[in-house]
């Protein structure tokens, strides 16, 4: 390689990392800006530590069975429907009781699949021995070569709720954005999955808010109903 193809390369790796450091530094700096102008910031951090209480002090395996029975006799899922699941996180509800209960009825299911920045997301159909890969964000989601897929109910996970159908998620919209562009082609039915202490009696409300049809925990299937 000459000098000058050499001086050019390094200078090129220079503006990159300096690129990078930038990114960094801005994301330090807008962190705490966005939590103070974020008024579910407190909550979103109150509900997660009271989730992860729940996880660890709670047999999870069987309050997920109890969830899952309960999505199964009192969800109304339609005929030749597809129902998108979530591969849990975080100590997220498990879905996999769930998997297992829908495939027994011979009911599709789907995951999500990691959506370009402030895209909804997509889903792609997933059966038992399927292969997952992880995404960007490390979650394990369909390969590229598995059937896209339409659902017609969408299971969403959550940090909180409220009985009238309100969800806390992560702060990222991805649900919000999914769940808009899912209703103004057709009719689709969101269901939160949750446990039943991650229940709030209020939250506050965004512009871009979605709101649950139905939430499912272990005690109960709770059809959102706005005062």
């Amino acid at each position: 390689m000459s000098p000058t193809a050499r001086a050019a390369l390094e200078r090129g790796a220079l503006r990159l990392r300096c690129k990078i450091s930038i990114r960094k530094a801005l994301r330090m700096v807008l962190a705490p800006i966005k939590v103070l102008f974020d008024a579910k910031a407190p909550l979103r951090e109150k509900m997660k530590a009271e989730r992860r209480a729940i996880a660890q002090s709670s047999n999870v395996g069987l309050l997920s069975r109890h969830a899952a029975q309960r999505f199964v006799s009192e969800i109304p899922i339609p005929e030749n429907a597809t129902v998108a699941l979530y591969h849990p996180i975080n100590d997220e509800l498990d879905t996999e009781p769930l998997f297992d209960a829908l495939a027994e009825r011979g009911i599709a299911v789907a995951l999500p699949v990691t959506p370009k920045r402030r895209a909804p997301l997509t889903f792609r159909r997933f059966a038992q021995g399927d292969s997952l890969v992880e995404s960007r964000h490390g979650i394990l989601e369909p390969s590229a070569d598995a059937v896209e897929a339409a659902p017609a109910i969408v299971v969403a996970p959550l940090i909180a709720f409220t009985a009238a159908g309100d969800r806390l998620g992560y702060g990222g919209g991805h649900y919000d954005r999914t769940l808009a562009a899912l209703r103004a082609e057709g009719d689709v039915l969101a269901v939160g999955f949750g446990f039943a202490g991650q229940e709030v009696d209020r939250m506050p409300e965004g512009p871009h808010d979605e709101r649950l049809d139905w939430i499912v925990t272990e005690r109960a299937a709770i059809k959102a109903v706005r005062a």
